[in-house]
């Protein structure tokens, strides 16, 4: 049996789709109308999402948005982050970039800056820019295997040297129906890519479609199935897993569509969208905090494996402590600061394997000095009851 060429479908399918609406390629989604106005109709028209995930963007922050297509979740996030910040959108398909680009200019002027780049590459592979490549096959027709090696160094200095997007360089991470169409066995490399482009603190919020059981894989080598948007879904626990695994943590579910948008031989395909952050990475070490897990559940455990009990001072690591107070633990949890702090340079490190081992009240009592008051103080003038 044959296998089906993913890439050279989804190509097709949306070159087609840039030129004339395809209905059939989106889920219905409400989205702010007043970032509409400023967008060009024909923008609008040939968006193919299943999400908003720029509802989830903030001022100032600088915005990757993957498999961009004709720009429209840029050009919102635009307005969202505003002059201060950045959006960039990555796109492989050369009808939906010019589509992009030729609608930038008009937003530009509608809103009084330009903060919007589009660049041309794969989402698997975000180090090479196929814009560059382009020129450069322009400039020197691989016509032998000296010309083959000379490209492939240029690649490889592309991807060491200039990177399309560096590591560590954006804040937020959104796509809008795209994950799904990437082949599966370049899937894995997306979700590490995502990470990768990732600063430490920064948050991927991925609107996507996800089946309620595995794809069969008769499905996946239909064509018309792939590249609308449905074969290439991956199941949702799967999906959620995709983020761990590549190293994600606080993976959730904040949209999740109650009824299916498309129903395909007994399987279950709707939109959801998933948020997950990327927390630094660095050594754990005592200052004798703890933290405290506030309810409503008797007890949950973190993706590094820390139990927590409602209403018990856990003894945390530092790097434990201060990422339970950031998004979006810190609606859940407490921190509490130690009697005596523990400067960093007097600091040991700290054994942070998991579990659950808590902290004496002792040892976090608030700023370690008892306060005695005057008997006759505990009730007024007339001493105690």
């Amino acid at each position: 049996m044959s296998t089906l060429n993913t890439e050279s479908a989804v190509r097709q399918r949306y070159s087609s789709a840039a030129e004339a609406r395809e209905p059939a390629l989106c889920c219905p989604v409400d989205y702010d109308r007043r970032y509409l106005e400023v967008i060009p109709q024909e923008v609008i028209d040939r968006d193919y999402g299943c999400g908003d995930p720029s509802k989830y963007v903030r001022q100032g922050e600088t915005v990757l948005d993957l498999g961009s297509g004709g720009g429209k979740i840029c050009f919102i996030a635009a307005q969202v982050v505003g002059e201060s910040g950045a959006v960039i959108g990555v796109d492989m398909n050369d009808d939906m970039l010019a589509l992009a680009r030729s609608s930038q200019r008009v937003v530009a002027q509608r809103i009084g800056y330009d903060n919007v780049r589009f660049c041309k590459g794969k989402i698997q592979d975000m180090q090479i820019d196929r814009d560059h490549v382009d020129k450069y096959l322009s400039d020197n027709p691989v016509d032998s295997e000296a010309a083959l090696q000379r490209f492939e160094a240029f690649v490889a200095d592309l991807r060491s040297q200039e990177p399309m997007i560096a590591d560590n360089s954006v804040d937020v991470v959104v796509s809008n129906c795209v994950l799904n169409l990437v082949d599966a066995a370049e899937k894995e490399k997306l979700f590490a890519e995502i990470f990768r482009v990732l600063r430490p603190g920064g948050r991927a919020v991925i609107s996507d479609i996800v089946s309620d059981e595995p794809v069969p894989l008769h499905m996946q080598q239909d064509g018309q199935l792939w590249s609308g948007c449905i074969s290439g879904a991956l199941q949702e626990k799967e999906f959620i897993d995709a983020f761990t695994r590549a190293g994600f943590q606080a993976a959730q579910m904040p949209a999740y569509q109650s009824e299916p948008w498309q129903i395909v031989e007994g399987v279950e395909f709707r939109s959801v969208t998933v948020i997950a952050y990327k927390y630094p990475d660095t050594p754990c070490y005592e200052h004798n905090e703890a933290v405290m897990y506030r309810g409503p559940y008797a007890c949950v455990k973190d993706d590094d494996g820390h139990e927590f009990t409602r209403g018990v001072r856990a003894a945390v690591c530092r790097k434990t402590f201060e990422k339970m107070q950031r998004e979006p633990y810190s609606q859940d949890f407490l921190g509490i600061s130690p009697a005596t702090e523990i400067l960093p340079e007097n600091a040991a490190p700290y054994d942070c394997t998991g579990g659950q081992v808590a902290r004496s009240p002792k040892v976090t009592k608030a700023g370690g000095k008892s306060v005695k008051l005057p008997i006759d103080d505990c009730c007024g003038e007339g001493g105690c009851c």
